[in-house]
Parts: structure tokens; C-alpha cells; sequence
């Protein structure tokens, strides 16, 4: 009689999302209530070629709900992409006596998952990226927290603006997708939005600060994603050149927007993923990411879901853009 527990491999790969420990937790704690153990893979796939592994209890992931990045690390790798070496990672999961593989990250890491699952390991996704760029989920884990991050940061420069009559730059992080930049504009009243999906010039910003001046405001506002077509730096200096009534001040918030104890709707996001993810991947599922897809947890195929890209909401672009008025 064969009573050898499943045995499922998480990792968390490429950049770090708060929410990524209340994650792991998740996934551990569901795999031991369903008699499953569970071995946490250091360094993302890096992690997986080196075989370096640890097990993990319920203890293990004791006191990390609040704690922002990643007990297990987190890095990117470009070795993974060798067949060469996603056949050792594969060699060193079968030695360990990996049954299954639970991968926490953002589209690259969903394409390892991929990759892995079509040379038969039983693989899931689970979706973390501040970007909110992963396709076939509403919400990734990290979203909520760098989004509320954002807020807090421009709420505070916004009081300096006033006192200064200043117009503020804002750059976010967002290289391919401009959610956050979008949701910023909105809910930080800012008077105009760049982002990578929509192409804008200097002339058109500069009108729009020049307005705010016109109509009496006492500072400006203007959230630029970092793959937004002008480069923040580049802007700044042609709005003194152009003289729009404001002077210019740039803040870059940068790796900022990645830390931070998660927020209470990010932990319940990252729980009911990584508690759906096991409970697939113990039923068989395979090639699958979990999503939120309105208000419930669903599976989506991986070759889907690394097929597409997600972008910002047009209709919630022009939302900021009218709000702004």
C-alpha cells in the first residue's frame, strides 16, 4: 500500500509584491491541513536549478501576514529560460520528491510555470505583480498595498506643493501597463496621467498645468508611469523651459511602491489564492493560474494567460482625465 504524502514545491519569483508571505502562509498552512507537505524553494527558479531547498511547517510561516517581500527570496533568472536548465530544476524536484509546483510571481514566472507544466510536472500559478499587467485575474497580490502606498506618498507631496505652488511629478512604477498611474490619477486628484498605453506630448502636458495655473490652483499634480513615451526627467525641464506658471519638482517612487505591510484586502487576496492553488493542485489540476474574476477565485489556463498582456483601463483613464477638470 502506497501512503506517501503529496509533496508540493511554492516559490515566489521575480520582483517581490507585498502580500507574497501571507501567500506562502496560505499555501502552506491549506497543504498540511489536507495531509500534503510542502518544501519552499530560496531564490525563485535560480532556487529550483541550485536545489535549494527547505522544508515548511506551520511554524515556519508563523508571524509573516504583516511582513512585506518573501521569506523564501525572490530574484529573476534568465538561466531558466535554457531547456538545459529547467531540465536540472525538474532532476532536482523529482530528487526532493516534489509531487507538484506552486509558483507565486509575476509574467515571467507564470512562463516558467508554463514551461515546466508542458514537460509534465504538475504546475500552478498564482499571480503577484504590482503592475496589475497579469491577464486573466482583476487583481494580482501586490496591487492593493503599492496602490495605497502611491496615495499616502502623494497626499503628503501634495501639502507641499500647496505651500509652495509647485507642480509635482509623480513617476510609478508601470514599464508596459499604466494601472497604477491610472488608479493614482484618480484617487489622488491629479490634473493629468501619462502612461505607456496612450502616447501623449509635452505640449499637451504643458496646456494642462498651464490651465490649473489659469484657474487659480495652487499646485499641479502629474502621476507619469515609468514606460509612459516622455521620460519624467526629460519633462521636467521642458515645462521650465515652457514656462506653464508652476516650476517643477520630480519625485521618483521607485522600489517604495514595493514594500510595506500588505493591506487587509491584500492578505485576503493572497489567502484565498494560494488556498485555492493547493486545493487544485492536489485535485490534479495542472497548467492552471488561479484569478480573481470579479468576486470569485477561478481557474485560468497558463498558456492563456501568458499569451495576452493586460493594460490599463481606458475607461477609467478617461475618468482621471475628467475628474481632473
Amino acid at each position: 500500500m502506497n501512503d506517501k504524502r503529496f509533496t508540493l514545491g511554492v516559490m515566489t519569483s521575480g520582483g517581490d509584491s507585498p502580500g507574497m508571505n501571507p501567500c506562502i502562509r496560505a499555501v502552506v498552512r491549506t497543504a498540511h491541513a489536507s495531509n500534503a507537505d510542502v518544501i519552499g524553494i530560496l531564490d525563485g527558479f535560480e532556487g529550483l536549478i541550485n536545489g535549494q531547498f527547505q522544508p515548511l511547517g506551520n511554524r515556519d510561516v508563523g508571524g509573516i501576514l504583516q511582513r512585506g517581500g518573501t521569506i523564501l527570496q525572490t530574484r529573476r533568472s534568465q538561466r531558466f529560460l535554457e531547456k538545459g536548465c529547467q531540465r536540472e530544476a525538474i532532476r532536482n524536484m523529482n530528487s526532493a520528491g516534489m509531487d507538484g509546483l506552486i509558483v507565486i510571481g509575476g509574467e515571467g514566472s507564470l512562463k516558467g510555470a508554463h514551461a515546466l507544466a508542458g514537460q509534465g510536472v504538475k504546475a500552478l500559478g498564482i499571480p503577484a505583480s504590482i503592475d496589475n499587467d497579469i491577464w486573466g485575474t482583476n487583481m494580482a497580490i501586490g496591487v492593493d498595498t503599492a496602490m495605497n502606498t502611491i496615495m499616502d506618498a502623494v497626499d503628503k507631496l501634495r501639502d507641499t506643493a500647496s505651500s509652495h505652488s509647485r507642480a509635482f511629478l509623480v513617476e510609478t512604477m508601470g514599464r508596459g501597463c499604466g494601472y497604477l498611474a491610472v488608479m493614482a490619477g484618480i484617487v489622488c486628484g491629479a490634473e493629468m496621467v501619462l502612461i505607456p498605453e496612450v502616447p501623449v506630448s509635452v505640449e499637451e502636458v504643458a496646456k494642462a498645468v498651464n490651465e490649473a495655473y489659469m484657474r487659480g490652483k495652487k499646485h499641479a499634480i502629474i502621476i507619469v508611469a515609468e514606460g509612459a513615451s516622455i521620460k519624467i526627467a526629460d519633462l521636467a525641464k521642458a515645462l521650465d523651459d515652457m514656462d506653464v506658471g508652476f516650476m517643477t519638482r520630480v519625485t521618483i517612487l521607485g522600489h517604495i511602491q514595493r514594500g510595506g505591510s500588505p493591506t487587509a484586502f491584500e492578505r485576503m487576496l493572497a489567502a484565498r489564492l494560494g488556498t485555492r492553488a493547493v486545493e487544485a493542485l492536489l485535485a490534479g489540476e495542472t497548467d492552471m493560474m488561479v484569478g480573481l474574476q470579479g468576486r470569485d477565485v477561478e481557474l485560468i489556463p497558463l498558456a492563456e494567460v501568458t499569451a495576452q498582456a493586460r493594460q490599463a483601463n481606458m475607461e477609467y483613464y478617461e475618468m482621471a482625465r475628467r475628474l481632473a477638470l
